[in-house]
């Protein structure tokens, strides 16, 4: 329960916000403070600060105008500094990350009357290695001689890197740049910037003779004394990959806030897939090979890593071999022996259930020793090297050897870790009346070189976050302006691990939606009919007033080009489409011919569905020229969709409706973004009135006035 000083203190700082700020209480703002609070409140800790209950989750939909950050800070801040626990607030973008951290906290540490202080999390890949800058300056444009022997065909070796370093170690000395790359006042080259940065086995650490100057340590010492650590999801999942605490501090110290917490279960996802490039192991295998002697004259001095430097000819003479039978074999089962076809640019085959071919299942578990071994080799030599930095320790070599061999053999460790894992997901068969692996393989042509990629990926990371996530976190707050689908939480439920016990909340809208009508026309037509459903979007397109503004989505690029094309060039002049220019110079034109009374129409595809925000007059009509359902094509996708059909379940129902109901949603909530916001939206599409899904998604919508003809 949550004491009544803690009630207080929340409702005290939202009083002061709101007056300060003059701000309007609304409704649904109250109440998800108050399902916040009751959820974090409620969560009991042991004498260790340990939770002991499992309903420490709330999953809240709070639509546009909600003002939810307000919310989940105001609630959730107070508590978790009286539980003595750190506050996560992750988005999904960039945008609404620069939002809460340089807007949303600031004024609420100005005004809400509660102490605390708050940070950026970054991954290490963001910022310089100083050790790396040093290196730079002292050896030009080579860094690190030996590494150099791997990344000779990433290296840009010119004046401009040498320049771009000299630079950076400039501004970095003076204070007057922190070390990250995304304040650099320049976009940086990513070739230029691999040879600036490590990875987590690249870096010494403590160890690490420029340690006391390291922009990541740095900014790591900001977060040990943040009370709120402001990340994103990609950066909470890569922590979670690395067992927690890596990065972030560890998951049950932290009560977690997932804003734009739809994109979660995606995140998690590609974060859990694994790939592996037959030509491209070969080759970092050769520049192995080829440096073995440098190796050798260079780290044999050390006995232990000179019997494992023996032992890798034997493997490696073993492990070409054997890619080449999984590259060969990749092809035949693809039915393509003799490579692409000049007309062919790739070529993909995803294995029916997730199940690979007896004969590829025995290969992949020949590689997945081979690599296994290869691994633990070059783990046990970095874990000898890193001790070697030590002056404590006494390994036998020079610590100048160990820092000049170590980012070489830890980037070969990290490429063989990953080549284990892939030809693991391989070898293994999934469990029984589980959701399978999805697992495919894709043939292409790399600089005029023929290329086969494997692939593997869990079609649900609902396990994977129940255990890691959810198990582990003190507490979390998942909130969104589109949870649920088809008006109930079973999606996202289903897809993100989330339990039935946890507590579920659609927080009422502030908007009138009477305000906007949605309207499905004669002129809708069914899409399966392709060119009778382009001739209606042209017609509709050209009959738009002069001084619309209007946002038309497209599920298709190729529908958007045929549709544009088709345009008689009074309606065409008007016309700002997605492909043709980058989407900030796109809006700014829109809102500069909105301001000159002038009619803009915006051609867009799907991320123009959720990620526009054009209020007032600069959008007063959405044209939705076909419901968005997505073809589970994808080989994710369609191994999901195979499995729930075995198990007697229908995945258009399952999936491609939920899913369709979330993204119509989304695109309906481009033109009320704020209270006074009207107009129409279109749908252009026949089967919300034909099909007996049709009802289901328009109930799922807000209570426009609706004129369906």
């Amino acid at each position: 329960m949550l004491d009544n000083a803690l009630k207080s203190d929340i409702q005290d700082a939202y009083r002061r916000v709101v007056e300060r700020l003059e701000l309007t209480p609304r409704y649904g703002q109250r109440l998800m403070i108050a399902e916040i609070a009751r959820t974090l409140g409620g969560i009991e800790q042991d004498g260790e600060g340990k939770r002991t209950n499992d309903n420490h989750v709330c999953v809240l939909e709070a639509g546009t105008g909600t003002g939810k950050t307000l919310a989940y800070l105001i609630a959730a801040l107070p508590i978790a500094k009286a539980q003595g626990k750190r506050l996560i607030v992750s988005t999904a973008t960039v945008a609404l990350q620069e939002q809460v951290l340089n807007q949303d906290l600031p004024s609420l540490a100005s005004h809400s009357g509660i102490a605390f202080r708050y940070a950026l999390a970054k991954g290490r890949g963001r910022y310089v290695c100083v050790a790396r800058l040093d290196q730079a300056l002292e050896e030009g444009v080579e860094p690190n001689p030996t590494l150099s022997l791997f990344e000779q065909s990433l290296q840009s070796h010119s004046s401009d890197f040498s320049l771009l370093a000299t630079d950076m170690a400039e501004a970095y000395g003076k204070g007057e740049w922190e070390g990250d790359r995304d304040t650099w006042s320049a976009s940086i080259d990513d070739g230029h910037w691999r040879q600036l940065t490590v990875d987590h086995r690249q870096c010494t650490g403590r160890r690490c003779g420029h340690f006391g100057a390291c922009a990541f340590f740095r900014s790591r010492r900001e977060l040990e004394n943040a009370d709120v650590i402001v990340a994103n999801h990609d950066l909470v999942l890569a922590d979670l990959a690395l067992g927690g605490g890596a990065i972030l501090p560890d998951p049950a110290d932290c009560i977690f806030i997932f804003d734009e917490g739809h994109h979660l279960p995606d995140k998690a996802l590609s974060h859990f897939a694994h790939r592996f490039a037959v030509h491209g192991c070969l080759r970092w295998l050769k520049t192995l090979k080829s440096s073995l002697t440098d190796l050798h004259q260079g780290l044999a001095v050390q006995p232990t890593i000179a019997r494992l430097l023996a032992g890798l000819p034997e493997l490696l003479h073993s492990l070409e071999p054997a890619l080449g039978d999984v590259f060969s074999m990749g092809h035949q089962l693809a039915g393509r022996e003799n490579g692409l076809s000049d007309e062919e640019a790739n070529h993909q085959l995803r294995f029916e259930k997730g199940q690979v071919p007896e004969a590829l299942r025995e290969q992949a578990q020949q590689l997945l020793v081979m690599f296994a071994t290869l691994s633990r080799s070059l783990e046990s030599i970095s874990d000898i090297l890193r001790e070697s930095l030590d002056p404590d320790k006494q390994t036998g070599l020079d610590r100048e050897q160990a820092e000049a061999w170590l980012p070489l053999i830890a980037l070969l460790h990290g490429r063989s870790l990953e080549a284990h894992a892939l030809w693991q997901a391989f070898s293994e068969l999934d469990a029984a009346n589980a959701p399978p692996s999805a697992r495919w393989i894709t043939l292409s042509r790399v600089a005029g070189e023929p290329e086969i990629e494997f692939s593997a990926s869990p079609v649900s990371a609902a396990h994977t976050l129940a255990k890691h996530l959810w198990g582990r976190c003190h507490g979390a707050v998942v909130t969104s302006a589109t949870l649920t689908a088809l008006g109930r939480f079973e999606r996202i439920q289903e897809r993100a691990g989330l339990a039935n016990r946890y507590r579920y909340q659609a927080l009422p809208s502030p908007f009138d939606y009477a305000n906007a009508i949605l309207r499905v026309p004669r002129e809708a037509t069914d899409p399966s009919d392709r060119d009778a459903h382009e001739s209606a979007i042209v017609n509709f397109v050209t009959q738009l007033g002069a001084d619309e503004a209007v946002l038309v989505l497209f599920s298709s690029r190729a529908q958007l080009r045929a549709v544009e094309k088709a345009l008689p060039a009074s309606a065409k002049e008007r016309v700002l489409a997605q492909d043709a220019l980058p989407k900030r110079e796109l809006l700014e034109r829109h809102r500069a011919a909105v301001d000159d009374n002038k009619g803009s129409i915006i051609f867009g595809l799907a991320s123009f569905a959720e990620g526009i925000d054009l209020p007032g007059d600069y959008l007063t009509h959405v044209v939705i020229t076909r419901l968005p359902f997505a073809v589970p094509d994808d080989p994710v996708g369609a191994t999901l969709a195979e499995w729930i059909e075995s198990q007697g379940g229908n995945p258009f129902m399952r999936i491609s409706v939920p899913d369709a109901s979330i993204k119509l949603v989304q695109a309906c909530g481009r033109l009320i973004r704020k209270e006074s916001d009207r107009g129409v939206i279109t749908l252009l599409d026949r089967r919300v009135i034909t099909r007996r899904y049709g009802q289901a998604l328009l109930d799922a919508l807000p209570p426009f006035k609706r004129e369906i003809m």
